[in-house]
């Protein structure tokens, strides 16, 4: 099978195309393998709202619900059980992956409970248990990029854990998430793992930008302030990818990683999350043409990934040399009067509440399931 020529220009324009979905049925019927061989999909990303998507849909998890009914589990541990047999056996399936790039990719992402987004104890321990359980060296673990979870994420990666941090809106934030990796891989070095092994990402959400600021704009209205629509998103990540730069590509600041980098110690690099485009009126391949950028990640919904694959343009590098350009959109909005730091802490704050929502619908879906399996074997 041949890979589609877009995807693949993609990819060797220096985009690891990570696919943003997971289920049972995807890693028993060959697909996951299939989009591996035809689509250059080289990771999976999950969250809770995806493996809820999961579980409600089909029959692919009623025996194992009604083992571990049999067993007297409880809905967390069904879950737990559940989703980590998941993403071991996608780790299984990138495995050839992950030898081929040297751990780069054939990555699989698994998050913490959100309902412990604002604890870095839990989030911490959870982590570490997490990576016991699913016992595989190309596992990410998810960690939100709250206040709070900043120093759950040095902690974790100091354990000599790989992690994808999670929930990424504002550059502010982006670069203090570069500093809790540093500082993780430096604990980790001094504790006596290996910086080469370990690996991380920077999930930095792009739709989710231009959804809340263009409602703010459509809100005021003015032919100025509608002429900024779509744009926000794209700005925000191309201001992110320029502190990735002045971190780890030779920038002010990159002297710590060039300490750490002699020691084998890799990049974290910038992950573009959310690209599936939201407002119809908008190209639906916005989110990957215009952050086309060398040692990126985007990962993708199956429909944007297929968009890709049948019109899909690729420019070449769209995000280097953009910072000025980026931060102008920027200026703008203020001189409009929208408040970014508002519209980051609303987004944070949504972002946490979604994914614990879906875990809590999903904790309920299973406790109802074990019930009617505990109730129909007994």
């Amino acid at each position: 099978m041949a890979q589609n020529e877009n995807l693949a220009a993609l990819a060797a324009a220096g985009v690891s195309v990570w696919l943003d979905d997971l289920s049972r049925n995807r890693i028993q019927s060959g697909n996951l393998a299939d989009l591996i061989a035809t689509r250059s999909v080289v990771g999976v990303t999950t969250n809770p709202t995806i493996f809820q998507g999961a579980l409600s849909q089909g029959h692919a998890y009623d025996s194992q619900v009604s083992e571990l009914a049999t067993r007297g589990a409880d809905a967390d541990a069904a879950i737990r059980t559940i989703t980590t047999d998941d993403v071991r056996a996608a780790c299984d399936v990138f495995a050839p992956v992950y030898e081929a790039t040297g751990g780069v990719d054939g990555r699989v992402s698994i998050e913490v409970d959100p309902r412990l987004a604002f604890d870095a104890e839990k989030t911490t321990a959870q982590a570490v248990e997490l990576w016991k359980i699913v016992d595989r060296p190309n596992l990410f673990i998810k960690i939100p990029a709250t206040e709070e979870g900043l120093p759950a994420i040095t902690a974790v990666l100091g354990e000599g854990i790989s992690v994808n941090v999670t929930l990424i809106f504002s550059v502010k934030r982006y670069r203090a998430v570069m500093g809790a990796y540093l500082e993780g891989v430096k604990k980790a070095k001094a504790a006596g793992h290996d910086p080469a092994k370990i690996h991380s990402v920077a999930s930095f959400f792009v739709s989710r930008v231009d959804t809340e600021i263009d409602k703010r704009l459509e809100a005021i209205g003015t032919a100025e302030a509608l002429a900024l629509r779509g744009k926000a998103g794209v700005a925000n990540a191309r201001l992110a990818y320029a502190e990735y730069q002045d971190v780890f590509d030779g920038g002010e600041h990159t002297s710590t990683y060039v300490n750490l980098a002699a020691s084998g110690a890799n990049r974290q690099r910038p992950l573009w999350a959310s690209t599936g485009v939201k407002n119809p009126d908008y190209p639906d391949t916005l989110y990957v043409t215009e952050l086309v950028a060398p040692n990126t990640v985007n990962t993708m919904p199956e429909k944007t990934l297929e968009a890709v694959a049948d019109h899909g343009e690729n420019r070449g590098d769209a995000v280097s040399g953009t910072a000025a350009a980026a931060k102008e959109v920027f200026d703008q909005l203020e001189a409009l009067g929208i408040d970014l730091d508002d519209v980051f802490a609303v987004l944070e704050r949504e972002g946490v509440d979604k994914f614990e929502k879906s875990w809590e619908e999903l904790l309920s879906a299973t406790a109802e399931e074990l019930n009617s399996a505990s109730t129909g074997n007994s």
